[in-house]
């Protein structure tokens, strides 16, 4: 009865935020903020954990732009939206992973207002960064598909690097209102979290944060996948029958042609004029070589459209709980009650987004995985 005390106490004082959203926890092992905090068996796994993710998040991310600024062949305007997404991936397990760390642990801010006003802006800036990158890529793939000769004379680095940058000032925006309404005293901080009286605002950077840029998602996956369906059915061969894969070619003598039979075998023959005929069988192999090249093309449509799909799936089991929460809380208020330690579990998995991409780009993508194999060759063996 005391711990549920304790709990609706914290989701009294409750400010929902792209952070962390109780100023006490209630983790079991966690203790109150008058009481010196002690590190119970949970609360050691706890730290370990995210301890764990935030480590991994910052390698994962950092091998993806060392894979890239190492390897030439990587060196194009899609490849740097993808270097991009890991570098601000790479902020967010540098900037605020290792203080959310501690926050959700303890359950009690201790380091002052200047650094917590630096963490949120942190926090909201690149997490919604990494989001809008989402969005970009899945842009870039759709021109690339739906408009490929035009685009393709369009997709420059400078053009990579303009999107780049509208996501960062998008990002910006979002995360700078919050600074200007802050009223709590640096002696009374006990917890660091964005107000939500300003439900305009919430509604603002909730929409903008992630439900427009995922039903751009959702619209751009689907037409991506519409136009590559039908791409994979134009590139698959009717009949196999009709393949064009050998042909005798029958001279009178050598260097003059005169007749070719398709998929047939000729005996030796001499012409009319008892000259002899030259019989060579002649491998065609440029039909082969399209339908192969058909069948690769095809192949990489199908993965590259499933790579996006995943992405997009990851993305939104990922972000999905933690803003539908952001957004609910403020608006009903004292008509809704989650367990404070929902919403840190609801927080690190959208975290553990930022870990999950770097994974599943090296993964899906052979010419990423083949670089990350090497450069891991080169770290381990240098000589």
């Amino acid at each position: 009865m005391e711990q549920q005390t304790e709990c609706q106490a914290a989701y009294d004082n409750l400010n929902v935020s792209q952070t962390n959203y109780s100023n006490e926890s209630c983790i079991p092992g966690l203790d109150s903020y008058g009481q010196e905090p002690g590190m119970s068996f949970w609360t050691i796994i706890l730290t370990i954990i995210l301890a764990l993710i935030t480590l991994a998040t910052l390698l994962s991310n950092a091998f993806v732009i060392a894979t890239v600024y190492q390897t030439r062949k990587l060196h194009t305007p899609a490849n740097y939206l993808i270097a991009s997404l890991a570098f601000t991936d790479l902020l967010v397990s540098i900037l605020v992973l290792p203080i959310s760390t501690l926050y959700t642990v303890t359950g009690k801010w201790t380091l002052g207002l200047i650094t917590c006003d630096m963490w949120l802006s942190s926090d909201i800036t690149c997490c919604t960064a990494s989001i809008l990158h989402l969005c970009v890529i899945a842009l870039d793939r759709y021109w690339a598909i739906t408009d490929a000769v035009e685009y393709t004379r369009k997709r420059t680095p400078k053009r990579a690097v303009l999107m780049i940058a509208l996501v960062w000032v998008f990002s910006i925006s979002i995360s700078m209102p919050p600074l200007f309404w802050r009223q709590s005293k640096a002696e009374e901080l006990t917890k660091c979290a964005v107000n939500t009286d300003h439900v305009l605002y919430t509604v603002y950077s909730t929409v903008g944060a992630f439900y427009l840029p995922t039903l751009l998602l959702i619209a751009l996956y689907g037409r991506i996948y519409v136009e590559a369906r039908s791409r994979i059915l134009k590139q698959s061969p009717k009949s196999t029958g009709k393949r064009l894969t050998r042909a005798h070619l029958i001279t009178d003598s050598p260097g003059s042609s005169s007749v070719s039979s398709i998929n047939s075998r000729a005996p030796d023959m001499s012409s009319d004029t008892g000259s002899p005929v030259y019989l060579n069988q002649v491998k065609v192999k440029v039909s082969d070589a399209l339908l192969e090249k058909k069948k690769i093309m095809a192949a990489r449509e199908r993965k590259a459209t499933k790579t996006l799909g995943v992405i997009l799936g990851a993305y939104i089991v990922c972000w999905l709980p933690f803003f539908i929460i952001s957004l609910v809380m403020p608006i009903c208020q004292d008509a809704c009650w989650f367990h404070p330690a929902i919403f840190d579990f609801f927080n690190w998995l959208g975290y553990l987004n930022s870990l999950i991409n770097p994974i599943i780009y090296t993964m899906s993508n052979e010419d990423f995985k083949q670089a990350f194999h090497k450069l891991i060759h080169r770290l381990t063996c240098p000589s």
